[in-house]
């Protein structure tokens, strides 16, 4: 397939989205830690501990996330588009830039963004904020959102949109089942500590 211009202002426009996606990214850290320093004052010890452990692996599952979605998803997402439009019976074999470079970066993008989904539920989950029984009620809302996120930062194909909500909710559903033995392993401590309280000096 050849990625085509096909307006006076179309490089300038794929150099505009190239730049506003990347900065975003380049961006992240600082708004990240402007964000940390107003928030950190109101937090415990231990808290900040957690959320320091969040942050160090959010970079990683952020460019697992990309690499995730630029490897795998991607040509699948790609080869579903112009196979949709050859059922159509369009021709595929030319993509404006500006769509096409516009496309790729909101779903790398997306993707990354949605693998950070664990790091912020289990920080939340480490804290107090949220539990087992919280995340397990919560999965139709999850459900909804993945499929809203797939839709918007997609193709408006069915199946592009089913590539990016699945990963997104299986992630959510693995959150979920940490949560569960986080606190499975807190009761099996507490159990413990008790009966050695129990045990006469």
């Amino acid at each position: 397939i050849k990625i085509v211009n096909l307006s006076p202002a179309g490089s300038f426009i794929v150099a505009t989205k190239v730049a506003f996606y990347g900065g975003l990214v380049i961006a992240a850290p600082f708004i990240f830690f402007y964000v940390a320093h107003f928030v950190f004052p109101a937090l415990k010890l231990r808290e900040k501990k957690y959320i320091y452990s969040g942050l160090a692996f959010g970079g990683g599952l952020f460019l697992t996330g990309v690499c995730f979605c630029y490897f795998i998803l991607m040509p699948i997402a790609l080869a579903a588009s112009v196979q949709y439009a050859e059922w159509l019976g369009f021709t595929a074999d030319q993509w404006r830039a500006e769509d096409y470079v516009g496309f790729v970066c909101k779903f790398m993008l997306g993707m990354g963004v949605g693998f950070e989904l664990p790091v912020v539920v289990l920080t939340l989950v480490k804290i107090g904020v949220l539990n087992y029984r919280m995340l397990a009620g919560g999965r139709r809302y999850v459900i909804v959102i993945s499929a809203v996120l797939g839709a918007v930062l997609t193709t408006p194909e069915v199946i592009t949109q089913l590539l990016m909500a699945i990963p997104l909710y299986l992630l959510y559903e693995i959150c979920i089942w940490i949560a569960w033995y986080w606190e499975r392993q807190d009761k099996k401590r507490e159990v413990a500590a008790a009966a050695a309280d129990a045990v006469p000096g």
